[in-house]
């Protein structure tokens, strides 16, 4: 999977290395100026693109959200979300900001006017949240514009993650899924990378990774470990900030840590056991080989009192095959501390 902006592409698959998505989300509070510090603290980490929320209430949420409380909230989620939404032209400004560090602006929109409004943005990719996956109008309504799709699946099985595969599918969009458990922080016990792995048996072939709500880097470091293309946290610029998804965020330390986790860990996957040709320089002194621990003459057998195995890994006769030599003789004369080689040995 491939997003191109401009001259820049971020690649997404088993030959790149693994994508770090740090979510400001609704960190910000509604602020634009908290918004633009966050994109800033992500930038002096590494990061190559940061992800925002899009969020137009009206079209977003009926009335009866007014009455319903997240678990991590003591008010609405329609208060929530009218508190820490953007303006339309706050939003261009920070995706402005964004891209003038170099660096890429996803969104993920939660109604259709939200994906219509990054639409008219120009934004080169969405992230579809997991609340979304299921809303197979929404899905695709954002399909149609042809845009790589960049879709959390939390909360639903497989059987409904390949409905939405199947609408992609029929846009011919590109796209990955990412793995997630929606509870605001989760549990190490509910991560299950199990379903990850799942997904990625499921539908081979198509960039899986994990958005993650912990409180470290640890899920995300295991996940790239077991082969998950990218990786989503939530991100702020320190952890002192007011917010419902504050406690499971990231701030630049831990970003700058799990980029460098992302750029390293898929370098350590595969690979079979045995040694490697760079390992030679150590084997040359941490083997060992056949040496004499007295003088042999022309003729003698070889015991355990005259010889024994030592460091360094430079002779000629391993010590695997030290029980093979004892009660063969010596072809010559040979002084003490010798490393024995084949020619001192009778066939």
């Amino acid at each position: 999977m491939i997003i191109q902006n401009g001259n820049k592409t971020i690649e997404i698959g088993e030959n790149a290395p693994a994508l770090v998505i740090p979510e400001i989300g609704i960190n910000h509070n509604g602020s634009l100026q908290v918004a633009k510090e966050m994109v800033d603290a992500a930038y002096r980490a590494g990061a190559r693109l940061i992800k925002h929320q899009t969020h137009v209430c009206s079209d977003e949420m009926a009335g009866a959200a007014k009455k319903v409380i997240p678990g991590n909230a003591d008010i609405s989620i329609y208060d929530i979300m009218e508190q820490a939404a953007l303006s339309e032209e706050e939003e261009l400004e920070l995706k402005d900001y964004v891209e003038s560090k170099g660096m890429l602006f996803l969104s993920t929109p939660f109604s259709r006017a939200a994906a219509d409004r990054l639409e008219k943005f120009g934004v080169n990719a969405y992230k579809i949240g997991s609340g979304e996956l299921n809303n197979y109008p929404l899905i695709e309504h954002i399909a149609e514009f042809g845009k790589p799709m960049i879709v959390s699946t939390g909360m639903n099985d497989l059987k409904s993650i390949e409905k939405t595969v199947n609408i992609m599918e029929k846009y011919g969009v590109q796209y990955a899924l990412m793995h997630t458990t929606n509870l605001y922080p989760t549990k190490p016990e509910w991560v299950r990378l199990g379903a990850m792995q799942e997904m990625m048996h499921a539908f081979p072939g198509v960039p899986v990774g994990l958005s993650d709500h912990t409180l470290n880097n640890n899920a995300c470091i295991a996940a790239i470990a077991l082969g998950a293309s990218l990786v989503e946290r939530h991100f702020t610029d320190h952890m002192d900030r007011i917010g419902p998804d504050i406690v499971c965020s990231m701030d630049e330390h831990a970003l700058g840590e799990l980029l460098q986790a992302a750029r390293e860990v898929p370098l350590m996957r595969g690979g079979h056991k045995g040694a490697i040709p760079e390992e030679q320089v150590t084997i040359d002194f941490a083997f060992a080989t056949c040496v004499t621990i007295k003088p042999v003459k022309v003729g003698e057998v070889f015991t355990k009192e005259n010889l024994w195995v030592k460091r360094p890994g430079t002779g000629e006769i391993p010590a695997e095959e030290y029980e093979n030599i004892l009660g063969k003789k010596a072809t010559c004369d040979i002084e003490n501390d010798i490393q024995l080689t084949r020619s001192m040995v009778e066939n």
